[in-house]
C-alpha cells in the first residue's frame, strides 16, 4: 500500500496541479502558522530582520546551483532518457552523476560561505546595528547547512516530477514548514535566538529525508559516479547557464531589496518578507502546481515537434490560472487588514506592524496575476530548450524592479518596495508572452482576450460586493476581537467568491465549466501504471 502511494502517478495536467496544488495548501497553512508563530514571539523585531536577512545567502547558492540545473536540464533530460527504452540503466547514471556533483559543488560553495559570512553580512544588511549584522552572520552559517540538503532533495523531487510521482513531491515542503516551527517552539528556548536557524536545518532535513524514501522506491540507487563526459551532464550544465544568470538577477534583486529594507525603520524587513509571504500563497497553490504539471507535456510536445498541442496545453493552462487567480487577487486587495490581523496579529505583531504588511500586502496583490503566470511562460520556454529569452526577459524587468525599489522606498517605505516587485514582475510576463508568441507564431490569443473579459466583469462585481458588505458587517461585528475580524472577511469574501463563480457560469465561461466537470473527479484518480507524457486527458 505505501509502495503505491509513493509511486502513485497522475495522468492529467488539472489532476496533477490538483494534487500539487491541494498539498500546498496545506503545507500554506502550515507556512502560514509558522509566520504566525515567529510574529507572535518576535513581531517586527532585530532578531526576525536578521532571520530574514539570513536566509538570503543560502538562497543565493541553492537557486544558482540547484534550480537552474533541475527546472531547465535535468527533468527533461531524464524524461526522455527514462521513457526512450526499456532499459533504465542511462537515467539512473545520469541522476548519480547530477546529485554527486550537485552535492561536492554545495559542499564547496557553503563552506566557503561559511568563512566569508561576516563580510557578506555587511552587504546584505549595510543599515542592521552592529548586534543585528552579528545575529545575520550566527543565523547564515547554521542556514548555510541548508542548501547541502535541499539540493539533493531537489533533484530526487526532479526524478519524481518526471515520473509524475507529484503526491510526495508536494508534501515534502509540509515537512520543511514544520522543522521551522519545531526550531521556533522548541529550539529556541534550548539553544537561544540560534534555535530559529537550526529549525530551518531540520527542516532541510525532513524535505531531502522523504523525497529519498520515494525516489528510492521508484528504483533509485545511489552510486559513487561522476561523469562528466557524459553527453548529458554536458547538456544540463549548457541549459543552466542563462537560467542561474536569470536566477542570479532575481536573487541580486531580493538582495537590494534586504538591502535597501535595512535603512528603513526597524522591522521593514520582517514586514516585507511577511507580507510576501502571504501574497505567495495563491501563487503556491494555483499557479506553481500548474506550471509543474504541465511542464512533461510541454517539453514532450516540444520534442515532437507539435507546437498545436503546445499552443493547447499552454493556452489551456493559461486561462486556468488566470481564472482562479483573480479572484484570490481581489480577496487580498479588498481584505488585505483582515488577512493580516487573522494571520500575524498576536503577541508581539502591534497594529502599527499589521497596517504596515498590510500596505505592502495591497501592493504586491497588483502583481499578483503577472507572479502567478512567470513559473508557466518560464517553463514553456525551457520545453522548447531556449534559456535565453527568460533570462534576458528576467534581466529587464529585474533591472526595472530595482530602479523602482530606489525611486519608490522614499514616499513609500515598505510598501514601496512592494509596488517595485509587482511593477518588475509585470514587465517580466508582458515580455515572456510577445516573445514566446513570436516563437511559436500562435498563443490563441482570441481565446484569451474572451475569457479575460468575462472573468474582469465577473471580477470587478466581485470587488463590489465585498467592498459594500464590509461597512454592514463593520457595524454589526465587534472589530476589536480576533472573531470579529474574521468573521467580517470570511463573510464578506465568501459572498464574493459566491458572486464571482455565479458570473461566471452565467457568462458561460468555459474554464469555470472545465473545472465543474473536474469537480467529478475525472483528474482525481491515480494511475499505478506509466502513462505516455505526451498524453493529457480533460486538459
Amino acid at each position: 500500500m505505501l509502495r503505491r502511494l509513493l509511486t502513485a502517478q497522475t495522468k492529467t495536467i488539472t489532476g496533477a496541479a490538483v494534487v500539487i496544488g491541494a498539498s500546498t495548501f496545506i503545507s500554506r497553512l502550515i507556512g502560514l502558522g509558522r509566520d504566525r508563530i515567529l510574529a507572535h514571539y518576535f513581531g517586527t523585531g532585530p532578531v526576525i530582520d536578521a532571520y530574514y536577512a539570513a536566509f538570503k545567502i543560502p538562497d543565493l547558492i541553492y537557486n544558482l546551483l540547484i534550480v537552474g540545473a533541475l527546472t531547465v536540464g535535468f527533468i527533461p533530460t531524464f524524461t526522455k532518457l527514462f521513457y526512450q527504452s526499456a532499459d533504465k540503466t542511462p537515467a539512473w547514471r545520469l541522476t548519480n552523476s547530477i546529485v554527486n556533483i550537485v552535492s561536492l559543488a554545495l559542499l564547496v560553495v557553503c563552506g566557503i560561505g561559511v568563512a566569508i559570512t561576516p563580510y557578506l553580512s555587511r552587504v546584505i544588511a549595510p543599515g542592521f546595528s552592529e548586534d543585528g549584522q552579528r545575529l545575520v552572520v550566527v543565523f547564515t552559517r547554521i542556514m548555510l547547512l541548508s542548501p547541502i540538503l535541499l539540493g539533493i532533495s531537489m533533484v530526487m523531487g526532479g526524478i519524481l516530477q518526471s515520473l509524475r510521482q507529484f503526491l510526495v513531491y508536494s508534501i515534502a515542503p509540509i515537512f520543511y514548514n514544520i522543522g521551522i516551527i519545531i526550531g521556533a517552539l522548541v529550539f529556541v528556548p534550548l539553544f537561544g535566538v540560534s534555535g530559529l536557524a537550526w529549525g530551518v536545518v531540520l527542516g532541510a532535513a525532513a524535505h531531502m529525508t522523504l523525497q529519498i524514501y520515494s525516489a528510492g522506491h521508484s528504483g533509485y540507487r545511489w552510486r559513487p559516479l561522476m561523469d562528466f563526459k557524459n553527453p548529458e551532464v554536458r547538456l544540463i550544465g549548457k541549459l543552466m547557464v542563462p537560467r542561474t544568470l536569470g536566477l542570479a538577477m532575481t536573487q541580486v534583486n531580493n538582495v537590494v531589496v534586504t538591502m535597501l529594507g535595512s535603512f528603513l525603520p526597524v522591522g521593514s524587513v520582517a514586514v516585507y518578507n511577511y507580507a510576501n509571504n502571504l501574497q505567495a500563497v495563491p501563487t503556491g497553490i494555483i499557479a506553481i502546481p500548474f506550471a509543474l504539471a504541465v511542464f512533461p507535456l510541454l517539453a514532450a510536445a516540444a520534442a515532437e515537434r507539435s507546437f498545436e498541442r503546445f499552443v493547447e496545453y499552454l493556452g489551456s493552462t493559461t486561462r486556468q490560472i488566470f481564472f482562479l487567480t483573480v479572484p484570490a487577487a481581489i480577496l487580498i486587495l479588498m481584505l488585505r487588514a483582515q488577512i493580516v490581523r487573522v494571520v500575524l496579529g498576536s503577541g508581539e505583531f502591534d497594529w502599527t506592524a499589521t497596517i504596515a504588511t498590510a500596505n505592502a500586502l495591497a501592493f504586491f496583490a497588483l502583481g499578483l496575476l503577472a507572479q502567478a503566470l512567470i513559473p508557466l511562460y518560464a517553463r514553456a520556454f525551457y520545453a522548447l530548450s531556449d534559456t535565453k529569452t527568460p533570462f534576458v526577459a528576467g534581466l529587464i524587468s529585474e533591472l526595472f524592479s530595482i530602479i523602482a525599489a530606489l525611486v519608490l522606498m522614499k514616499p513609500l517605505g515598505v510598501a514601496g518596495l512592494a509596488l517595485a516587485s509587482a511593477i518588475g514582475a509585470t514587465i517580466n510576463i508582458i515580455l515572456l508572452v510577445i516573445l514566446l508568441r513570436q516563437k511559436t507564431r500562435d498563443l490563441e490569443l482570441g481565446r484569451w482576450l474572451v475569457s479575460a473579459f468575462k472573468i474582469s466583469v465577473a471580477g470587478g462585481l466581485m470587488a463590489i460586493m465585498i467592498q459594500i458588505l464590509k461597512y454592514p458587517l463593520d457595524a454589526i461585528l465587534d472589530l476589536s476581537y480576533f472573531y470579529g475580524i474574521l468573521l467580517q472577511g470570511l463573510i464578506s469574501g465568501s459572498l464574493g467568491l459566491l458572486v464571482y463563480g455565479l458570473l461566471c457560469r452565467v457568462l458561460k465561461l468555459e474554464e469555470m465549466i472545465h473545472v465543474q466537470s473536474s469537480l467529478k473527479k475525472r483528474w482525481l484518480r491515480i494511475w499505478h501504471v506509466p502513462a505516455g507524457i505526451d498524453e493529457a486527458e480533460g486538459l
